[in-house]
């Protein structure tokens, strides 16, 4: 079966590991400097005091004087977040993380480990931590599982036959789903408010009148498909820091540190010659909380004065002074060089550029970024039946 944990609210619980007092009390995670005033998570207490997540900034706090803002911590929730999958890892489950807080669970090698589905499952919850609230569901299908882990209590699995599926989803919201707003509002207008209510319609009727995202919502809310777990890659543990006396805000010191930082990465036995394709920059501010970018190469190098140049211009974007730095490669390319030809073939160079090209793309925004149309019924009147996007296998 395939498993989803969910962790509601994960990065404010991630930046409250420093201040667990303040779980009790109304706090919400802070917008990101820079972008619009929303916030994000809210404890409970916040919640019951009327504060919601993705309220305005000023409207919360007129709601609620006494509220407490935290600020953003990317840099805590990416190490809280391995850590946790690395835990998982190391209990013998393939892991398909989602995103921070959301992850999905192959459970078919490791059920006669640990006694069937439900043990199985309450090892990972138990793998987890406590102290995190994650709740399971599984199911057949990747959907269900999502659904049955949303409503799923703290430490609570949910388990749902494949026999159920259709009774299971049918009274739940079409929030679920994942369509833009105005398409849940036209719905809404319309009387569907369920996933019942739309997995009832005819498939045609829905396409024609909500086009491919209302067609795969159609199938979502019927069970979806069965789309196999996809275990993450090992991650890299190519990491040099520089931590500062006192607060650092000045250029010339970030870039002496950009600069050593570079050189002592590419100085590292582990790389193996292979030049970095992907990189992360992530700081602690002397405000707290912290940063984090990535930079994705358009050609793999490991030449210092090619990656500086590349790094800086994030630096600029720190929103205060800093009192840590580091740099850390997110990925490396698979080979060391380029092995020259005395007669190049008639369009080898531009398969190269394009293969080079499909890398960086599937490096920058994951392995599905870059697919193939692939025709399975051509003969079919409905356009959105003729062909199927499918992942590249360069």
């Amino acid at each position: 079966m395939i498993a989803c944990i969910l962790i509601p609210g994960f990065e404010l619980r991630a930046a409250l590991r420093a201040r667990p007092g303040l779980a009790l009390r109304p706090a919400a995670l802070a917008p990101v400097p820079g972008t619009e005033q929303l916030l994000g998570p809210v404890t409970a207490a916040a919640e019951a005091a009327g504060i919601r997540p993705g309220m305005r900034l000023g409207e919360a706090l007129a709601t609620c004087p006494s509220l407490v803002l935290v600020d953003p911590d990317p840099v805590g929730v990416e190490r809280e977040w391995e850590g946790i999958l690395l835990r998982l890892e190391d209990a013998g489950f393939s892991v398909e993380p989602e995103g921070p807080g959301c992850l999905y669970l192959d459970t078919r090698g490791v059920e006669r480990l640990y006694g069937g589905v439900e043990k199985t499952l309450k090892r990972a919850v138990t793998g987890i931590g406590t102290a995190w609230d994650a709740r399971a569901g599984a199911a057949m299908t990747r959907f269900t599982a999502l659904a049955a882990a949303t409503i799923a209590r703290p430490g609570q699995i949910v388990q749902v036959d494949e026999a159920r599926t259709h009774e299971f989803l049918a009274p739940l919201s079409l929030d679920l789903v994942p369509l833009p707003a105005e398409r849940q509002a036209e719905l809404r207008e319309l009387g569907i408010r369920r996933l019942g209510d739309l997995a009832g319609l005819p498939e045609p009727a829905v396409r024609n009148r909500l086009g491919a995202d209302g067609r795969e919502a159609w199938r979502l809310a019927r069970g979806g498909h069965g789309a196999p777990v996809m275990p993450r890659t090992p991650p890299l543990q190519l990491v040099e820091t520089i931590r500062f006396p006192e607060a650092v805000g000045n250029e010339l010191t970030l870039r002496r540190a950009l600069q050593i930082l570079v050189e002592g990465l590419l100085g590292r036995e582990e790389r193996e010659g292979r030049p970095p394709r992907k990189l992360a920059l992530t700081a602690r501010l002397a405000s707290g909380g912290s940063w984090r970018r990535t930079v994705t190469l358009r050609e793999p190098s490991a030449e210092v004065a090619h990656l500086r140049s590349a790094l800086w211009p994030k630096l600029s974007e720190l929103p205060s002074p800093i009192v840590a730095l580091r740099l850390e490669v997110v990925e490396l390319a698979t080979s060391v060089g380029w092995q020259l030809e005395l007669v190049t073939a008639e369009g080898a160079a531009r398969r190269a550029r394009l293969s080079e090209g499909i890398r960086q793309a599937r490096a920058s925004a994951g392995p599905g970024a870059v697919c193939t149309v692939v025709e399975v019924a051509p003969w079919s009147r409905i356009p959105e039946s003729r062909s199927l996007l499918v992942p590249r296998e360069d």
